[in-house]
């Protein structure tokens, strides 16, 4: 078992230097030896993407690992590794868009497919900010690009009221829709209810009602909106005595989930999707301005109203911290573990670094490969 914890501050200068000293070989002989594409595979890859930080020198089992790894990325890959990386930490993610566009440049992508790119950036982040909602805040985002035009998404959440994190990864390949199912993994503490995920198949209805019901007019959701507001949700317990026996012999009453209605929607933001007639559940969320509140309050009117009820349980699909051998709660992917290991191994054997920095990195191979038997 290993927990992310949360680490504030930053790394320091000599440890970057030195992730960096060792990354750009790294890197280099894995694009050479299996190209840009299998690179952008791997990181997309948990497990990998956990045991390269662990390579390069970083606290392995840290969440610091995600911010820290792809900025060092960054500085090392350039056009000639055919792979480049958008965006970063805070203030740097939202530079993704126009550093795209640079990197569009660089490899000769062409206005559209830049235009695509872009949109897979914001879309990738309006998903996990907005179409899940878990109480992470995204504070960093990544968008790797290849040559030829393929993309991976690495960003990170943060809770600040439990102090807890999550990483979100993602990989063009495998996307078929950005709003349902679109991750290759979801990494972090499993939360147990009230997590809404409009992206998990179960809400397709619900994703389809909010569309038709912007599609209808606001006027209309407007006035359900404000009926839903009038009072709270009602549960049995109103219409049951505490003080008698149960109402149903035999069945124990377990707390309900209780719908929260937001107290606004951005009715502007509303208006202008209205005005654009979204066709589909991706065009709705890309609308500027249909943030958290509008995604609830429309998944919510439309479970209350038409029965279309989205998912509540929580998309984390893979999790360092509440894994184990007996598969409680959850087994831990020790193959993927394992594999990525070994590809990092024979990656370092090969690429050009002296003989301390190689001992030192399969050492450290070694420690992950300890913890995770």
């Amino acid at each position: 078992m290993a927990e992310l914890p949360l680490h504030g501050g930053s790394a320091p200068a000599w440890l970057l230097t030195r992730m960096r000293g060792l990354a750009s070989p790294l890197v280099g002989i894995i694009v050479e030896t299996y190209g840009a594409d299998e690179l952008l595979r791997r990181v997309a890859q948990p497990a990998w993407f956990q045991a390269l930080g662990c390579v390069l020198g970083f606290d392995w089992h840290s969440s610091g690992v995600t911010t820290v790894l792809t900025g060092v990325l960054k500085s090392v890959l350039s056009p000639n590794n055919g792979i480049m990386i958008a965006g970063g930490k805070g203030k740097r993610s939202r530079l993704a868009p126009s550093e795209i566009g640079e990197i569009g440049m660089a490899f000769r992508l062409g206005e559209e497919r830049v235009s695509d790119l872009v949109r897979a950036s914001r879309l990738s982040a309006k998903v996990d900010n907005t179409a899940i909602q878990s109480g992470h805040t995204l504070y960093h985002h990544a968008f790797f690009i290849t040559s030829g035009g393929k993309w991976a998404v690495v960003q990170q959440g943060m809770d600040q009221a439990h102090r807890t994190a999550r990483r979100y990864h993602w990989l063009s390949e495998h996307v078929r829709s950005f709003t349902e199912e679109p991750h290759e993994a979801i990494i972090g503490e499993t939360i147990e209810e009230g997590v809404l995920d409009m992206t998990a198949p179960e809400s397709g209805e619900s994703r389809q009602v909010s569309v038709d019901l912007i599609n209808d007019g606001v006027g209309p959701l407007r006035s359900a909106f404000l009926e839903l507001r009038k009072e709270p949700q009602k549960t049995l317990d109103t219409w049951t005595s505490t003080d008698g026996p149960p109402p149903f012999p035999g069945r124990v009453l377990v707390a309900d989930l209780i719908l929260r209605m937001p107290r606004t929607l951005e009715w502007e933001a509303l208006e202008r999707a209205y005005e654009l007639q979204p066709r589909n559940y991706d065009e709705l969320l890309a609308v500027q301005g249909v943030g958290r509140a509008a995604v609830r309050g429309l998944a919510l009117v439309s479970e209350l109203i038409y029965g279309a009820e989205p998912s509540w349980r929580d998309p984390v699909r893979y999790s360092f911290a509440y894994g184990g051998k007996d598969g409680i709660p959850r087994p831990v992917d020790r193959l993927a573990m394992d594999e990525s290991i070994d590809f990092l191994r024979r990656a370092v054997d090969e690429a050009k670094m002296g003989k301390e920095e190689k001992m030192a990195a399969f050492r450290r191979l070694g420690q992950m490969e300890l913890t995770n038997a």
